[in-house]
């Protein structure tokens, strides 16, 4: 069974900057596209950066040009560096791996908070 373990989440001032990463172990197939997604309260959870095999990336127009999606696929691990934080990047940020073509799985989530 795959797990996925997210870590570097916390609390940081506006315009600071974070680093997230998630690491997947078990896995019995090739990863295909890793990703964060981001869940604020009251909101829905939304795509923030994707990234495929062959590292071709996709970013919610909020973010680009402040985070970087990245992996190391001999690792099994995918990175977010979060630069330029804003308030409003605050919430629980999820790892999303794809395997194959069964149903992705998930990491727990790790609170990203932006204030002053």
């Amino acid at each position: 069974q795959l797990q996925l373990v997210e870590s570097g989440g916390g609390l940081v001032q506006p315009g600071g900057s974070l680093r997230l990463s998630c690491a997947a172990s078990g896995s019995r197939g090739r990863i295909n596209i890793m990703a964060w997604y981001r869940q604020a309260p009251g909101k829905q959870r939304e795509l923030v950066a994707s990234i495929t095999s062959d590292s071709s990336t996709n970013y919610a127009d909020s973010v680009k040009g402040r985070f970087t999606i990245s992996r190391d696929n001999a690792k099994n691990m995918v990175s977010l560096q979060m630069n330029s934080l804003k308030p409003e990047d605050t919430a629980v940020y999820h790892c999303q791996v794809t395997v194959g073509v069964l149903p992705p799985y998930w990491g727990q989530g790790t609170q990203v908070t932006v204030s002053s």
